[in-house]
């Protein structure tokens, strides 16, 4: 599920700034490459058990990833709910208290960003 209007579509930041930044709000940056990364965001569900991950793209705009100093781009926010082993559904409902933290972590970051 894309999560609309978060704000974040489009701002940029270097990669050092990126990674403190999601670092503090508790995103993992797992994957990546030299043009493109994705911050993680976990969430478990206490009242079903299942597991949800907010998740954030980046692709840079100027430099290499493993380089601090490369300026990266945001691209859309979604959601998934985990599968079994490895995956995310991207097309599950997703429980009105996991959308009301993911909207606050998106604030969170686009305010830090702007900062």
């Amino acid at each position: 599920m894309i999560i609309e209007a978060t704000g974040l579509k489009g701002l940029k930041s270097d990669l050092a700034h990126l990674d403190e930044v999601t670092t503090k709000l508790g995103f993992v940056r797992w994957q990546w490459e030299y043009t493109r990364a994705t911050y993680d965001f976990k969430m478990e569900d206490k009242a079903s058990k299942a597991v949800y991950f907010l998740r954030v793209n980046a692709r840079v705009e100027t430099g290499k990833l493993e380089s601090p100093y490369a300026v990266l781009y945001l691209e859309e926010a979604y959601i998934g709910k985990e599968t079994f082993p490895h995956g995310l559904d991207y097309n599950s409902p997703i429980p009105e208290n996991v959308l009301k933290i993911s909207k606050q972590k998106l604030d969170q970051l686009q305010q830090l960003l702007a900062d």
